[in-house]
């Protein structure tokens, strides 16, 4: 019986084969992957033990934690993360909202909803760098033209400096943030919505229950898990920002996410060694919330 058992559950020659064979389809990914991204990953981590400087990156010696150290007691790193946190927070946020609301309506029977898609993609196809300098014209307080439309209105009495008001410099990169990548939201959670079979709907319209209700119990736990998906995708990106505040301010300490201080240290300072360690640190930030994330979202649905 034993032996019967274990013979059943023993994959199949079949299936090893099919096994192996995925191995061999995507063993030249995983060379491409480890020559692009492990090998430059490593020699980060390296570097982040070192002094290493960018005029000289043979010349270094180990130094241990000293890096990680001098960052803990970094107040423009602190900052830097509490801007990064704050922004990944709020944007992903709004964009979920907006892009929730947004695919809803893309959803129904309207006219012309086929080129309402394409319109609403339309902020998403422009490059990061090109959409930044043109917030960055429309922010401008001598003749931005939201000042402008604000000033008209009665919202302001002054024209602002948005960019370069401490106060509203990550209020206007938000904004371009969320206007940029709310479409990408939208789109998937639009292709999950495409997939819901009719019949569920149909259903509850017949036994009179309200749209609400509908949303939270039938609509909102099926598209669940591209939700979670869409989310993952934009907190990772939100973590790891760097050209749009980069553009819009510059390396503003009110606004440098830890991607720009990393850079900022770099580059600016040529400190290979401290940068390395900033970046090695906002690589672990960004691992650790992958894999929180995910797991809270297996164990969810799991339960369910």
């Amino acid at each position: 019986m034993t032996s019967v058992s274990e013979s059943a559950q023993a994959p199949s020659l079949l299936t090893r084969q099919r096994r192996r064979a995925a191995y061999l389809f995507v063993l030249p990914m995983l060379l491409v992957l480890a020559a692009v991204a492990g090998w430059p990953l490593l020699r980060t981590v390296y570097f982040a033990f070192t002094d290493a400087s960018l005029g000289d990156l043979r010349s270094h010696k180990l130094v241990g934690l000293a890096n990680f150290v001098s960052l803990a007691g970094d107040p423009d790193w602190w900052r830097a993360v509490w801007n990064t946190v704050r922004f990944a927070a709020i944007s992903v946020t709004l964009e979920t909202i907006l892009g929730l609301v947004i695919a809803l309506t893309l959803d129904a029977h309207l006219p012309g909803r086929g080129l309402l898609r394409a319109a609403v993609l339309i902020p998403w196809a422009i490059p990061t760098v090109v959409s930044a300098q043109m917030w960055n014209w429309m922010f401008n307080d001598l003749y931005g033209v939201l000042n402008a439309i604000f000033m008209s209105l009665g919202l302001i009495d002054a024209p602002r400096a948005w960019t370069a008001d401490p106060n509203l410099a990550l209020v206007a990169v938000i904004a371009v943030d969320v206007w940029k990548t709310t479409p990408f939201m939208a789109l998937l959670i639009l292709a999950a919505l495409q997939l819901l079979p009719g019949e569920i709907y149909e259903a509850a319209r017949i036994d009179g229950i309200a749209p609400i209700k509908v949303f939270w119990r039938v609509t909102l736990p099926l598209i669940r898990p591209a939700l979670m998906v869409a989310v993952i995708f934009r907190s990772l990106d939100a973590l790891r920002i760097f050209d749009l505040p980069y553009v819009l301010t510059g390396n503003s300490r009110y606004t440098a996410s830890m991607a720009v201080y990393a850079r900022q240290q770099l580059v600016d300072f040529q400190d290979v060694g401290y940068g390395s360690a900033a970046s090695t640190f906002l690589f672990l930030v960004v691992l650790v919330f992958t894999v929180l994330y995910i797991t809270a979202g297996r164990v969810r649905f799991t339960e369910r």
